[in-house]
C-alpha cells in the first residue's frame, strides 16, 4: 500500500509538471484580447491589441477580458480533469 501511494504521488507530481507546461490560449473580441492560462489555471499572459480596442469603450474591453478569462480557466479545468480523472478512484481510496 505504501509503495502504491508513493507511485501515485510521483504520478501526481509528473502530471502537475505537465499541466504547468500546458498553455491554453483564448481570444476575446475577435482577437482584440488574447489570454494564456496554464493547465493549473494560472494566468500566464494577457495580450491587448491597441489597434483593435476603442479606449472610449472600456466596458467592451472589460467584457472581452472577462469572457476570455472565464473560457481559458474553464478549458484549463477540463484539461486537468481529463488528465487527473483516471487517478480519481485511487486518490479517493487513499483519502487524497
Amino acid at each position: 500500500m505504501a509503495n502504491n501511494k508513493l507511485q501515485l504521488i510521483n504520478q501526481m507530481r509528473k502530471l502537475n509538471k505537465e499541466l504547468k507546461k500546458e498553455i491554453i490560449e483564448v481570444e476575446g473580441g475577435d482577437g482584440a484580447v488574447v489570454v494564456e492560462v496554464d493547465g493549473l489555471q494560472q494566468i500566464k499572459k494577457i495580450y491587448i491589441d491597441p489597434e483593435r480596442v476603442d479606449l472610449q469603450n472600456i466596458d467592451e474591453l472589460e467584457a472581452w477580458l472577462e469572457t476570455a478569462l472565464k473560457a481559458a480557466i474553464e478549458q484549463s479545468r477540463m484539461a486537468a480533469a481529463s488528465k487527473l480523472g483516471p487517478y480519481a478512484p485511487q486518490l479517493g481510496q487513499m483519502g487524497l
